[in-house]
């Protein structure tokens, strides 16, 4: 798209081809074309009586919502894709990396749904191969990235706060890429459990992502933050604001109470972005701080899990910690709200360390 621009713009619209520019087009392309398919895709499930499957054991408030249309992530994939393809440099490989990840634990969870649906349960895909197969699209990811771009990912870990700011971790830094990626897209997965829960702190750390990319291209603004300087990581800030742009279109359609749900497709997709970002941009603990949401949920349920198997005692009432509020009373609009607020204010505190590194 890049070439289209230079040869068919005039020298007075070749301000487009600025990152700066593409990157509010994909903004607002996302957006508009995520609001379109909603639309037609509400409808469309509606149409089929593809509704969400609600668990029995789950806050009976949540019994209201067996009529909602869920697989939503369909729409912010596609949504993101095709933005990504008309902005984006697609000679830079990080755009690829992230793409793959998209799609590949898009299609996941896009049968994890199906599965859902058809067998009226709340299974889906056994727990084992869905972790096997996300385990083998990540080990895949990552190997692609050592093999063909070594200078890539260095073995240092970027500590945020910490004065000396990285430590060497060698090949341990495989394995951390790793966790990185599959945890971050089960913790989104986790969280999504509220009408509009998810999106929006997806849409905060991908806010920061954003940032992050512009500077991180920049040797001056690197070296000046302390921020590992990664060359064309630029073009990563073009595929953030298509995230961006794309959950803002969703939460038209998800905010409470919501029309659509994003299902596993769509949780499991932007958690892996999340994580893959996360990864090129050598942010990897800082995406536990400005995620910060994400980590309470999983920690919620972790310790849920290993309390009541050590203790037969559970410390929430119900896990992950949003259920938990619910039983106690409090109104659903409320606690997320008050969810994205945290969330909001973690993306600040971790801007805030990239200086004070």
């Amino acid at each position: 798209m890049l070439i289209l621009f230079n040869k068919y713009f005039n020298s007075h619209l070749s301000f487009i081809s600025h990152i700066s520019y593409r990157a509010i087009l994909s903004l607002l392309t996302s957006f508009f074309i995520s609001l379109l398919m909603g639309s037609y895709f509400i409808k469309y499930l509606q149409n089929l009586q593809k509704y969400q499957i609600i668990r029995q054991n789950g806050p009976k408030t949540h019994l209201l919502k067996k009529d909602t249309p869920t697989m939503g992530g369909v729409f912010i994939i596609l949504s993101i894709f095709f933005s990504t393809i008309l902005y984006c440099n697609l000679s830079n490989l990080y755009i690829w990396y992230v793409i793959t990840i998209l799609i590949g634990y898009g299609l996941i969870g896009l049968i994890d749904d199906y599965k859902k649906i058809k067998y009226k349960n709340t299974q889906g895909l056994e727990l084992k191969w869905k972790y096997f197969w996300l385990s083998i699209v990540a080990f895949g990811l990552i190997y692609t990235i050592y093999s063909n771009n070594s200078n890539i990912i260095p073995t240092h870990l970027i500590v945020p706060f910490y004065a000396q700011n990285s430590f060497e971790i060698n090949y341990l830094y495989i394995f951390l890429s790793y966790f990185i990626i599959v945890g971050a897209s089960n913790a989104v997965n986790l969280t999504d459990g509220l009408d509009g829960l998810a999106i929006m702190p997806v849409v905060f750390t991908t806010c920061g992502f954003t940032l992050i990319s512009f500077l991180s291209e920049n040797i001056n603004s690197s070296n000046y933050l302390h921020i590992t300087y990664v060359k064309n990581s630029g073009e990563l800030a073009i595929l953030c604001t298509a995230i961006i742009g794309s959950g803002l279109g969703f939460l038209w359609f998800n905010t409470y109470p919501a029309k659509i749900f994003m299902g596993d497709v769509g949780s499991l997709s932007l958690g892996g972005c999340l994580g893959t970002i996360a990864i090129l941009l050598h942010q990897e603990l800082l995406l536990l701080i400005m995620g910060g949401i994400f980590v309470l949920e999983t920690i919620s349920v972790i310790l849920q899990v290993v309390s009541f198997k050590f203790r037969k005692k559970r410390i929430f009432k119900m896990a992950p910690i949003h259920h938990h509020y619910e039983i106690k009373g409090i109104l659903e609009p409320l606690i997320i709200i008050r969810f994205w607020i945290i969330s909001f204010i973690l993306l600040l505190i971790s801007l805030i360390s990239l200086q004070v590194c």
